[in-house]
């Protein structure tokens, strides 16, 4: 099928293009890029996009589907129509499912299901470590020939020094990024929020800042040691986005992440015992809120990735000790991010980047661009559209969202994969 798209604000960072243009997706690819009206509309589907921002399809590089082995959660296929309902073209899914991703035959199952879903792309993430238990390291060359696109122990960090100074000698072989949850489980103990007065007040226990940055040190340090390449996800502190700010300075092979919650909500969210505003890592204070979005202004941190983690009521309607780790963010991921844009924190082309440009680049799949023979994976977004957060209407299994209720300004209208409309609110 032949797709026009007229009169959009096309922004392509990797060409540092925002101009308005006509669209034309063939065959699945990007076939043309030209000034309004000079591609003919004979025999083409045409949508039309006055006032709305075209996007190359929008890519979460760090989401849990739960398939295999907790399908009531989360299913390959309820992720992928979550992600299209968000914007996103594209999923990268971590490895901690049940059995753990440690093989090619969970590999090809995850990419078996997400093709019979027919929605968004789905890039499986597999484990470091067999069973990420953090003692022997995986077949990374079975695992990439399956089709896994990086590594990752995510929500058990590997806590053997040794063992992920050999995963990133190995994973250079394939060159493999390893997308790194950096915590010391040690200082972490039986915490379960923020270490700090809020903890205090509510008699809960504490998770210091220090647990996260005394591994992204060490991270850090392996990857100068072995000359690898390391990409931190979930970045929650001021003392991490310095430790990986010095590092980019000097010279070392490392990118970041940060998910929205963290700079959006603070540990005041978990007054009332909140079981949806518990996350590892922790909601922080107003000091390291500022801290994130400084390390996304000036690119100390490449991308912006939801950590979408669904939960059902057994792990959420209990008592906040007791409560699982997550939050939803698929459906909600680009209207609060859209927030640094209106607010003057990042520009509309920085958005883009951290969304789309930089995670197609990190994980080293196709898209990322609007340029011709690229693939045909679009998100046309509206900038100003304001929509009220119902979880209920959510496509996601899972309502473990600590957002309901909140009024944000900017949605996408319209998911194209390959070509295809997958979603559509035109």
């Amino acid at each position: 099928m032949s797709l026009l798209i007229t009169r959009g604000l096309v922004v392509d960072p990797a060409r540092n293009l925002e101009q308005e243009l006509d669209l034309l997706l063939e065959n699945g690819k990007i076939a043309a890029l030209e000034p309004s009206g000079a591609i003919p509309r004979k025999g083409r589907r045409v949508v039309k996009a006055d006032g709305l921002v075209v996007a190359p399809g929008l890519i979460d590089m760090h989401v849990h589907l739960r398939e295999p082995g907790e399908e009531y959660k989360e299913t390959i296929e309820t992720g992928a129509r979550a992600a299209v309902r968000g914007g996103f073209t594209g999923v990268a899914c971590m490895p901690n499912t049940r059995p753990v991703n440690d093989s090619s035959s969970v590999t090809r199952f995850i990419l078996d299901q997400a093709k019979e879903a027919g929605l968004a792309r789905v890039y499986p993430v597999a484990a470091i470590s067999v069973g990420s238990h953090g003692e022997n390291l995986s077949e990374y060359g079975d695992l990439k020939a399956a089709g896994a696109v990086a590594l990752s122990d995510d929500g058990r960090p590997v806590m053997n020094p040794l063992l992920m100074r050999r995963a990133l000698e190995y994973a250079k072989t394939f060159d493999l990024p390893l997308l790194l949850h950096c915590e010391d489980l040690n200082l972490r103990a039986d915490g379960v929020m923020h270490e700090g007065r809020v903890s205090l007040e509510l008699g809960l226990k504490g998770i210091p800042a220090a647990a996260e940055e005394v591994m992204v040190f060490r991270d850090l340090e392996l990857a100068r040691l072995t000359r690898g390449r390391v990409h931190i996800m979930h970045v929650s502190t001021r003392g991490s986005v310095a430790l990986i700010r010095r590092a980019k300075a000097q010279g070392l092979k490392v990118t970041a992440e940060t998910a929205p919650h963290y700079f959006t909500l603070t540990e005041e969210a978990v007054r009332g015992y909140n079981t949806n505003a518990k996350v590892n890592p922790p909601l922080r204070t107003a000091a390291d809120l500022v801290a994130i979005k400084e390390g996304l202004r000036d690119g100390t941190l490449d991308a912006i990735a939801s950590d979408h983690a669904p939960h059902g009521p057994l792990e959420k309607d209990v008592e906040f000790s007791e409560a699982a780790f997550g939050l939803i963010g698929l459906e909600t991921s680009l209207g609060l991010n859209l927030k640094l844009v209106h607010e003057g924190v990042i520009s509309l082309m920085q958005a883009v980047a951290l969304l789309s440009t930089h995670p197609a680049r990190i994980l080293g799949v196709p898209g990322g661009t609007l340029a011709v023979g690229a693939p045909a994976d679009v998100t046309l977004i509206d900038l100003n559209r304001e929509w009220t957060v119902d979880v209920n209407t959510f496509a996601s299994k899972s309502r473990n969202c600590p957002f309901d209720g909140w009024t944000l300004k900017g949605r996408a209208v319209m998911t194209i994969v390959g070509g295809k409309i997958v979603s559509s609110e035109q």
